[in-house]
């Protein structure tokens, strides 16, 4: 036997197989043999066509579809002598046989790479530095106090904001007539910001019953026949008939607000801000790891540039697919495109099957496992919280992936020690990333 080994790409090999004659001919015989039993010709009962008989009508095909059954058995006796380890479906790429001579053949396989992960350490990465600004817990005050607002029926639109006006809205055409005799039954909150500023204007002392228009300018950028974008702007014209008008009642940032929006937690407006403040940042906090393990994770894979293996790609991109487009179709999002989705997904794919093979070379360089003790340890500060006994808690973690999260959180504790993260003005992070 002759064997030689081609590497593809470092994640495919091509293995090129010479087999002579004698070391497959009691094979070929016996497969060609087992082919025969199935066979029925005129004449002759199944199974029992002679020998000259099937070489005359068939040639050597029987034989050399003998050749590929038996080349596929060699193949995967080798793959498993050699531990090959071949991954999906290996692909014979060539086969050469005649009767008598010796079973040449090539078969293309793909197999998980041994990587040797590099640059994981020593990285600079970049993240934003998040704090909280007075403004944000003052918007989140102001959005307290208005959705624990009030109603009350009111006669005339005063000189403030805080009025809700059940409308009839027309669309208004060139001669100033209604397009639609029934119009649109709205509400306007004349508080919303996005409000049109003719609506605030010119519903001041504006009773029921009462109308009054309004227009406004509608920019925006189309294609023109020559496929170029071309920036056009329309104007619109709408009367506005009030059928009734309702006063905003906020209330008063007191402690029986505070309380109740809190669930008792806190009473004081002090107290509300420094809560409200809290919260944002901690939602920051956990936006700001989310986006470091993405940038780790994206440093380290640039740095450790390999062929991923297809098969395993191939799997990851059908499960993401697949995902994305039971979710499409929960939106009823019409015409879903598998194809448009695979490319979307494709590099996302490529990243995870890259990502997994990396991480856990570099658990096993650095040595990062999960310990029983420390299963243990955290199966007792669990038992205590909880109530369930220790031995259940055990039992669940080695039955479920509370052991994979362990791992993952102490690597990822790893590689956050051991790389140089710098906190950044998120607006001046912003206006880097843009550019690359």
């Amino acid at each position: 036997m002759e064997l030689q080994v081609k590497e593809i790409s470092t994640s495919e090999k091509e293995l090129e197989i010479t087999l002579n004659y004698d070391e497959v001919k009691n094979d070929i015989e016996a497969e060609v043999k087992k082919q025969s039993k199935s066979i029925q010709l005129p004449g002759f009962r199944k199974g029992k066509v002679p020998t000259a008989v099937l070489k005359r009508r068939f040639g050597d095909a029987l034989e050399f579809e003998a050749s590929e059954k038996v080349a596929n058995t060699h193949f995967w006796k080798i793959a498993d002598e050699k531990s090959l380890k071949p991954i999906g479906q290996p692909t014979m790429t060539d086969l050469k046989f005649q009767p008598g001579e010796d079973l040449h053949f090539k078969v293309k396989y793909e197999f998980v790479p041994e990587i040797d992960a590099v640059d994981y350490t020593d990285q600079e990465i970049e993240i934003p530095d998040f704090i909280v600004k007075d403004a944000e817990v003052e918007m989140e005050i102001k959005n307290i106090i208005r959705s624990n607002r009030t109603f009350e029926e009111t006669e005339v639109v005063g000189d403030d904001n805080n009025f809700l006006l059940d409308v009839q809205l027309f669309r208004l055409n060139k001669d100033g007539e209604p397009e639609n005799e029934k119009g649109e039954k709205i509400e306007i909150d004349l508080t919303n910001e996005g409000v049109n500023k003719e609506i605030i204007e010119n519903s001041r002392g504006k009773k029921a019953g009462d109308n009054f228009t309004f227009g406004f300018d509608d920019e925006r950028t189309i294609k023109n026949d020559e496929g170029e974008d071309e920036k056009v702007k329309e104007h619109f014209d709408y009367r506005v008939e009030i059928n009734g008008i309702k006063k905003i009642i906020l209330p008063e940032l007191d402690s029986e607000l505070i309380k109740k929006v809190t669930k008792e937690k806190v009473s004081t407006e002090e107290e509300l801000r420094k809560q409200i403040k809290n919260d944002i940042q901690n939602y920051y906090n956990q936006k700001t790891e989310e986006l470091l393990r993405g940038k780790i994770i994206k440093t380290i894979i640039e740095n450790n540039e390999f062929t991923p293996p297809s098969t395993l790609v191939t799997n990851i991109l059908e499960q993401l697919v697949k995902s994305e487009e039971e979710y499409l179709q929960k939106q009823r999002v019409p015409n879903v495109n598998v194809e448009e989705l695979k490319e979307r997904y494709k590099k996302t794919a490529e990243n995870d099957v890259k990502w997994f093979l990396l991480k856990a070379e570099i658990q096993k360089k650095e040595n990062i496992s999960v310990t029983d003790d420390e299963l243990n340890k955290m199966a007792e500060e669990e038992a205590e919280k909880t109530g369930i006994s220790k031995d259940k808690l055990l039992g669940f973690y080695k039955s479920s992936d509370q052991n994979d999260k362990l791992l993952d959180k102490k690597l990822f504790d790893f590689l956050k020690e051991k790389n140089n993260i710098k906190k950044v003005d998120p607006e001046t992070l912003q206006k880097g990333d843009s550019k690359e």
